[in-house]
């Protein structure tokens, strides 16, 4: 799977150099008309996940695969991507025109209740896809035209005002019905295993005793990518040859190993952050997989 897109990467793919407010404190912001910034004719976007946040309002007829299925929509839709999700859009039309925004957690961070990603179409197996009416995709225009204004404008609060215009796009997509036109593509086994992939190794390295392993069962996944555990399990191991579970003992053993070898952590610690409640199932688990007691493995 691709490694996820920074914005340094994106600002480097599509307009060859850096912002000045790309690291201003108070979180990144912009907005873009699609047609200006179309990849060149076969050069379809990666399938991966964004380090940020992206809205977009797309007119004409195009599939996104996004986790693992893969949605058709045509005319006017409002799209929702977060960075916990890859995707990618194939576009299957000539002439696509419309606005799409990018933002960071920090754009909004402290200045909300909650969080972003506690909205519907941000949440895990949240729908991301709102098709829109002729007078809705005028209205979604209007809003993108004034974020485009203003983040022109020299207005001392305008960030202020284009988070209200985000979170008024969120409300009016809230108001839509999202599309039910999803199907499962021909690499949606292969997706879902690159999501869980993705997922399982960002929990690691463990870096701080404060930190901890939280996804540590097939159910643990499934819930997060909102699919049954069945399907997830058949998916993975059709694609790899092994378990879910192989997959999750693996990665949790080598981390493991090396907290043990290359930290002073006491067992108990290790035992924590790899998300045992109790320092004996850590040492089961362990002698179980290696044939060692974790203090053995450390003096050998």
């Amino acid at each position: 799977m691709e490694k996820a897109e920074t914005l340094e990467d994106f600002y480097q793919n599509k307009f060859q150099h850096l912002p000045n407010n790309l690291k201003q404190d108070i979180g990144h912001f912009n907005v873009f008309t699609i047609e200006d910034n179309i990849y060149p004719k076969g050069v379809p976007p990666k399938y991966s996940r964004r380090e940020f946040y992206k809205v977009s309002m797309m007119r004409g007829n195009n599939v996104c695969h996004y986790a693992d299925k893969s949605i058709e929509v045509s005319g006017t839709t409002l799209m929702f991507f977060n960075p916990n999700v890859p995707y990618a859009w194939d576009c299957a039309t000539e002439g696509v025109t419309g606005f799409f925004c990018i933002f960071t957690d920090g754009f909004f961070n402290g200045r909300m209740r909650g969080g972003i990603q506690d909205f519907p179409m941000f949440a895990p197996g949240g729908k991301p896809a709102y098709p829109l009416t002729p007078e809705q995709d005028r209205q979604v225009s209007d809003i993108f035209r004034k974020m485009q204004e203003e983040i022109n404008s020299d207005y001392v609060y305008k960030y202020d005002l284009l988070r209200n215009y985000v979170t008024e796009l969120i409300h009016f997509a809230l108001k839509v019905q999202p599309t039910e036109s999803l199907y499962q593509h021909a690499n949606a086994k292969a997706r879902i295993t690159a999501v869980f992939t993705e997922l399982l190794e960002r929990q690691f390295p463990i870096e701080s005793t404060s930190q901890r392993f939280t996804l540590r069962s097939a159910n643990d996944f499934a819930q997060q990518l909102a699919v049954h555990v069945n399907h997830l399990n058949r998916a993975i191991k059709e694609t790899t040859g092994r378990t879910t579970s192989e997959h999750i003992f693996e990665r949790l053993v080598a981390e493991a190993k090396a907290l043990l070898k290359h930290t002073t952590w006491n067992i108990s610690e290790i035992s924590y952050c790899l998300g045992f409640e109790e320092p004996a199932h850590f040492n089961n688990f362990f002698k179980k997989q290696v044939a060692l007691t974790p203090t053995a493995y450390r003096n050998a």
